[in-house]
């Protein structure tokens, strides 16, 4: 390795490290980590600017905005008490009807926002039904951590995939003439909520009057939620449309945004909004300039060839046993995600494996591998998915007490293990073997 390429990388790694120990705050040591590496060389300015995806980020602050209306349409509440009736008063079946839900929701909405919508909304049942705060609103994080890869709206890591290998939306349901993230991960979700509910919720004694309880919930503004509803879906509906339509998914993303604000607005009284203003001030400007800086930071790696490096040194294992490979990628990956911000760490390998894919290696089943071990293992503890550290904060604050990490990995641990050995032997069946031969 040249001078250059040392320096790249020295830069990234202490970055990163800075990141994942939180000395200094995670954004502010990543900003200055892209601004060391353009005044010592590494990459100029136009450079930093131009590696990252303006496309991926026109997604995320576009659905975040979405989302936000969402969470005020008063319709999370009411999905809340309906799978409380569904459950017919089993508090162990209510958590994991709730923790399915969370997980449908965070396919198209930020995992942290789906917490910060459903948790609130399902302590008051907690309460009700007289369940442990901690590991149902542990639970709903899981559960909203998870499904995030199944589609390309919900988190960054799928989107940083269309954005380095080109896949589209309907590329997660299937692919190749195979199942891919959608169908893989929900049925790993429902093996995984079978396990959790046998190993921590079952036998817990029902409630048969649901009604004593006093627990109802009506949508303040049923045409408000309407049309946030009908938007957020033609939003997704346009977004799966994309290779017809012709245009970036950040600027359909950004069109059915644009257009509720602008429908609501006209209205006025009638729906009683949010302003646009203040649903702006409420959107994580700090997650957004994170993940700015991270897209700067890894192309800094790629403008150095670093990653090419990287790719050629794994091209001999995978050349010569490309299952082995395979298994080695997803299992070293679980362990590191749970312990580093899995974003950062998805995204440079999702570079080298392109790089690799440019060498002869088959991509396509190692993409899929790293972006589900990447999101299943940083369910493994609050390092690796800060959407695990809200649900915690609220879990403490309603129990009032610190909750320590023997309690946490009580439960992280198991509901990781078993989320990512059914994914694993999924993956390896459905991809991975077929590739092998």
């Amino acid at each position: 390795m040249e001078f250059a390429q040392w320096l790249a990388l020295g830069i990234f790694v202490i970055t990163i490290l800075v990141v994942v120990t939180n000395v200094i705050d995670s954004t502010l040591a990543a900003m200055i980590g892209v601004v060391v590496m353009i005044w010592f060389g590494v990459m100029s300015e136009d450079d930093a600017f131009k590696y990252v995806d303006w496309n991926v980020m026109s997604i995320l602050v576009s659905i975040w905005l979405i989302a936000g209306y969402f969470g005020k349409s008063g319709v999370p509440s009411w999905l809340s008490v309906q799978a409380l009736k569904l459950s017919g008063g089993r508090p162990g079946l209510l958590v994991m009807i709730l923790t399915f839900l969370a997980g449908f929701i965070s396919m198209f909405v930020d995992n942290v926002v789906t917490i910060l919508m459903m948790a609130p909304v399902a302590l008051p049942l907690a309460r009700a039904l007289k369940i442990p705060a901690v590991p149902m609103v542990l639970m709903i994080g899981f559960g909203a951590n998870f499904m995030g890869t199944a589609l390309i709206i919900g988190d960054l890591p799928p989107q940083m995939l269309h954005s380095v290998a080109g896949a589209e939306f309907f590329d997660f349901i299937w692919q190749h003439g195979r199942p891919s993230s959608f169908p893989i991960l929900m049925l790993t979700f429902v093996i995984t909520l079978a396990a959790m509910y046998a190993y921590g919720f079952r036998g817990r004694p029902r409630v048969t009057d649901i009604a004593a309880l006093g627990i109802d919930a009506k949508i303040p503004n049923p045409l408000f939620a309407t049309i946030v509803v009908v938007w957020f879906l033609g939003t997704v509906i346009a977004m799966s449309m994309r290779e017809f339509i012709g245009v970036k998914l950040g600027f359909i993303a950004l069109s059915g945004a644009i257009s509720l604000v602008l429908v609501l607005a006209l209205l006025g009284d009638r729906v009683k909004a949010a302003s646009f203003e203040e649903m702006v001030q409420e959107l994580d400007w700090r997650a957004i300039f994170f993940y700015i800086a991270l897209f700067s930071l890894v192309g800094g790696l790629e403008k150095s060839h670093v990653l090419d490096m990287l790719a050629n040194a794994m091209k001999p294992l995978f050349a010569q046993n490309y299952a082995l490979g395979a298994t080695v990628l997803y299992w070293v990956t679980i362990p590191i995600v749970g312990l580093v911000e899995h974003d950062a760490y998805i995204l440079t390998f999702l570079y080298t494996i392109r790089d690799l894919g440019q060498a002869g290696i088959e991509p396509w089943p190692l993409y899929w591998m790293l972006l589900w071990a990447g999101t299943l293992g940083s369910n493994l503890t609050v390092a690796g998915a800060p959407a695990l550290y809200v649900a915690l904060s609220l879990a403490e604050k309603e129990e009032g007490r610190k909750v320590s990490l023997r309690e946490f990995l009580a439960w992280s641990v198991p509901f990781t293990l078993v989320c990512a050995f059914v994914c694993y032997v999924l993956a390896m069946l459905i991809w991975v073997l077929p590739y092998s031969k």
